[in-house]
Parts: C-alpha cells; sequence; structure tokens
C-alpha cells in the first residue's frame, strides 16, 4: 500500500511517498527555487549556434534557454525541408517553447517547442496530430486506449495516454482531456497578447503535481497538514478524478507530520555518502560533475562459507538499496555502480536482472548497459529536475566546492521546526535559546518578524542569542535560567 504525505510551512513544501510505510520518493520546493520544468514560455531566439545545431532562445530569466535541433518543430517546415538549425530559426525569431529540464550547473534550462500539457491520464500535444499509449501497458490494453484515444481527438492535436490509464474508462480519459484543453485555450491567449519573452504557463506547484502524477487506485491515502493546500488539492480532484478527492484527509495531530511518519529521520540519512545493508556491507555514494559513482562494500559481513556467495547477496542487497536511493535523492545523468567482482557469470547476470527488476519501480526513464566482468554497470537516468543534495545543500566555501555542508537555509527551517517543537512540549512561559549567529540574524532580522512568528504559533516567548561562530549551522541549545 502506498500513501502520500504532503507538508507545507512558510519556508517549504514537501512532499513524500511511502511505500509500504518506507520513504521511497521525497521532493522539496522552496519559494526561491522552483521547478520551471513545464512552464510555456513566449520566447525570442537570440543566437543560432550551426555548428552545434542549437540556438538560445530569451525567455525573460536570468540565463537563455537551450534548444536543439531535434527539438523544433515549426509550421513553416516542409515536408523535404533539410533539419538544420538555420532553416528552421533566425535571430530575432518569436516562438514558444515549453521547459523539459531545469538549468543545472552552468548551464541554462532545456527547451522544446514541442508543447505538452500533462494531466492525470495523459498528456495533451496541442499543436501535434501524434497519438500514443504507454510502452508500460500490456498489448491488450494499449490497444484498448488506443482505440479510446481515435474516438476523443477529432478536434486538432494529439494525445500521449499515460501509465495511469490502465483500466479507466472512456468518460475519465475524456474528462482529462476536457480539463487540458480549457488549459490550453488560456494559454493560446495569453500568448495572443504578450510581448516576448514572458510566461505563458506555469505548470502546477508540487503537491498537485504530485497527486496528479502519483496518486492512483493502490494508495490508502494522501495526508496533508495545511488546510489551505489540502482545499487545492480536493478541488483538483473533483475536477479531473472525483472518485479520488475521498482519498485526501487533512491532518490535524499534534505533532508534526513528517516527524510521526518518521521522514525528518530519513531525509537526513538521504543526504549521507554511506548507506547501510541489511547484511552488515554499504554502499557508497560519490558525485562529480560528469558522474555519480557508486560503490557496494560487504563491511563487516564475512558470510557463512565461500566467497562468491558472500559477494552475490551483498550486491543483491545492494540492487534494492541502490534504486531506492537513486530515487529518494531523485540521482540523474550519467551513474556507475562499482558491484563486487563475481566470478560466476550466472551471479553477474543475477545481478543485472536484480537491478532492472527494482529499476521497474521507478517512474523516471532508465537505460542500462550489462554487467562487465569487474562487477561495473553504467547507466543513464534521466535528468530533469535538482536532486536532494542540490537543494538542500551548497558547495564548501572553505574547501572552495570540493566538498558540501548543509545550506544556511536549510539549517534555518531546522532549527524552526526544532523550536517550534521543543517549545510546544515545554510547560514553561519563555525560553532562552542559543543557534549560530547566521541562524540567529535571519530569526531576528527586520524586527525579528520569524521570531514572532514562532511565538504566535507556540505561545511562547523566545530569547535568542548568538554562539559562537565555530558551531555547526544547524546548533540549537536551550540555556538554563
Amino acid at each position: 500500500m502506498k500513501q502520500l504525505l504532503v507538508s507545507r510551512d512558510s519556508l517549504e513544501t514537501r512532499v513524500a511517498l511511502l511505500e509500504e510505510g518506507r520513504l521511497a520518493e521525497l521532493y522539496l520546493e522552496r519559494p526561491g527555487l522552483l521547478s520551471l520544468v513545464g512552464n510555456i514560455y513566449k520566447g525570442r531566439v537570440e543566437n543560432v549556434l550551426a555548428g552545434m545545431d542549437a540556438a538560445f532562445v530569451d525567455i525573460g530569466l536570468e540565463r537563455n534557454g537551450f534548444i536543439y535541433v531535434d527539438e523544433v518543430t515549426t509550421p513553416e517546415m516542409g515536408a523535404g525541408q533539410s533539419r538544420k538549425i538555420t532553416n528552421l530559426l533566425q535571430g530575432g525569431k518569436e516562438l514558444l517553447v515549453q521547459v523539459t529540464r531545469d538549468a543545472m550547473g552552468g548551464k541554462g534550462p532545456r527547451l522544446t517547442t514541442q508543447l505538452g500539457l500533462a494531466g492525470r491520464l495523459l498528456v495533451y500535444v496541442p499543436q501535434s496530430a501524434t497519438s500514443g499509449v504507454s510502452r508500460r501497458l500490456d498489448d491488450q490494453e494499449r490497444d484498448r486506449l488506443r482505440s479510446i484515444g481515435r474516438q476523443l481527438m477529432r478536434d486538432p492535436g494529439g494525445v500521449i495516454i499515460r501509465t495511469a490509464a490502465e483500466g479507466a474508462d472512456e468518460e475519465a480519459i475524456a474528462r482529462d482531456l476536457r480539463f487540458l484543453q480549457r488549459v490550453w485555450g488560456g494559454v493560446e491567449r495569453r500568448a495572443a497578447v504578450s510581448k516576448a519573452p514572458s510566461l505563458v504557463h506555469t505548470e502546477a506547484e508540487l503537491a498537485v503535481r504530485a497527486v496528479r502524477d502519483l496518486l492512483g487506485s493502490e494508495f490508502g491515502s494522501v495526508l496533508v497538514d495545511n488546510e489551505g493546500l489540502y482545499r487545492r488539492l480536493v478541488n483538483y480532484l473533483r475536477a479531473v478524478a472525483p472518485e479520488l478527492s475521498r482519498r485526501v484527509d487533512l491532518y490535524e495531530g499534534a505533532g508534526s507530520l513528517f516527524e510521526r511518519f518518521g521522514i525528518e529521520g530519513e531525509t537526513k540519512k538521504a543526504l549521507a555518502r554511506r548507506v547501510g545493508l541489511p547484511s552488515g556491507g554499504y554502499v557508497v555514494f560519490d558525485h562529480t560533475e560528469a558522474l555519480t559513482v557508486i560503490d557496494v562494500n560487504t563491511g563487516r559481513y564475512v558470510g557463512r562459507r565461500y566467497l562468491e556467495e558472500t559477494t552475490l547477496k551483498t550486491n543483491l542487497e545492494a540492487c534494492r538499496e541502490i534504486v531506492r536511493q537513486l530515487r529518494l535523492r531523485d540521482i540523474g545523468g550519467i551513474i556507475v555502480i562499482d558491484f563486487i567482482d563475481m566470478n560466476a557469470r550466472v551471479n553477474r547476470e543475477a545481478v543485472l536482472a536484480a537491478l532492472e527488476t527494482e529499476l521497474a519501480q521507478d517512474r523516471t526513464k532508465t537505460y542500462v548497459v550489462e554487467i562487465s566482468p569487474l562487477g561495473l554497470v553504467e547507466m543513464t537516468r534521466q535528468n530533469v529536475t535538482l536532486g536532494l543534495r542540490e537543494v538542500m545543500t551548497r558547495p564548501c566555501p572553505a574547501c572552495g566546492g570540493e566538498g558540501r555542508v548543509i545550506s544556511e537555509e536549510s539549517a534555518l527551517i531546522e532549527v524552526e521546526r526544532r523550536l517550534r517543537s521543543l517549545a510546544l512540549s515545554s510547560a514553561l512561559p519563555g525560553l532562552r535559546i542559543e543557534v549560530h549567529p547566521r541562524v540567529a540574524a535571519r530569526l531576528l532580522s527586520g524586527r525579528g518578524p520569524r521570531l514572532q512568528e514562532l511565538e504566535t504559533r507556540t505561545g511562547h516567548h523566545l530569547l535568542v542569542q548568538a554562539a559562537d561562530v565555530s558551531v555547526p549551522l544547524d546548533h540549537l541549545a536551550v540555556i538554563p535560567d
């Protein structure tokens, strides 16, 4: 049984996916760090790079978007026209583009002119006559859904029916399509009156995207700890999937929703370099600019009889934990897994099969190369948005980026949550606390609006003083009177 937990406070929205009670995926959204994937812009071509068959497009952001020739379709394209970027785009040309990948590192967002609006059961492709069905479904179900798609698409446009549509009737799919067609009508109206560069469509916020993309019949419930967000999710589901709206409940427990389900501790573990395995082995995650390297070790597990048996068991355990961590941390790009060497080919094939079985549960596209005699597996995982590590940490200022430390924003959020929990459990009318100087400055800035909010919510007077600068950024201590 699956479950969604949705938590929102003044600084952050978090969504946790639980599978059989265990954290499987975690998503964060902060006001200054919103994903742009799915947004549609009216952009202007800045410059065309003939040598790269690509172009930069000004969409009104700090960095221009980047579009490859394969992502460009224009009404002027002829059947025999050469697929060269210089034939398709010229400097100053205005066009509608959609973000397919957020800006990462020094690169701007990736763009496409092949626009699509995602719903629960399908993706509406308004400017294309192409229709399709998810390949994850069996042939019989694909044929049924393809027939429904042909009946519905009498108007211009196409649809890509998603895996979530398995078993859905024609009315449910038609309802999803009508909703998306209304959204597209609004996009067209805004695009007609907007000047480039400008935003003409904003993708749904994190909580709505999670409910849209994840919620299905196999879910027990969705728990939301914010009343306004709860109403937003219920209203959305009533419009697109009325039968699922009853699964959304408002959490009104005494403690934090994420603490109640043990998510806070799991979040910290998801930033750790080393992750333990049930038998005593462990897995190590190392990140470089080009790829992520994952190393599997037996650790304190020495087995019972044979080295090959010990190695196989550790590698099989590692498969499950590696895929869980890829989903949880949202690691993308090139990934190299260094399994422990195995002599028997049948054992190498068993490990590869186990890895592919686990990856079948991952919604993100992956591609795996066969395991080498040295135990190395090369794979790719689609990189669309910033992962947990990129959101919650920053390069270490002391070593110039060779390592990473908790960011000031994450430390402030952590201190506020712990302080709120501490104050609510205290019988004293007031508390005197000590925090890192930079966190103290954030709490007290602007005549203390954050501190005032905490005092109002907890009913306690809070006296903040700065500790020595050498303490950890998320340091919090109560000073006795």
